[in-house]
């Protein structure tokens, strides 16, 4: 289960372009920063769960051929 801190650390992380994220006494490396996004994503509807806040997702479609 994921805490605030660590929802701010991943947030910070993303913000600096940094892969490593520390939790507490805890350290961890993502190979990318697409896996940092998912982690961040992850965490963040988690909370929402946790929380009971509904978890809102939005699907974008673009097309250039007049669909």
């Amino acid at each position: 289960m994921y805490t605030e801190q660590q929802l701010q650390a991943l947030r910070d992380a993303l913000a600096n372009g940094v892969r490593r994220v520390r939790f507490g006494d805890r350290e961890v490396e993502y190979r990318s920063i697409e896996e940092l996004k998912a982690a961040l994503a992850a965490a963040e509807a988690e909370l929402a769960q946790s929380q009971g806040t509904p978890v809102v997702r939005q699907i974008r479609v673009s097309t250039s051929k007049g669909f």
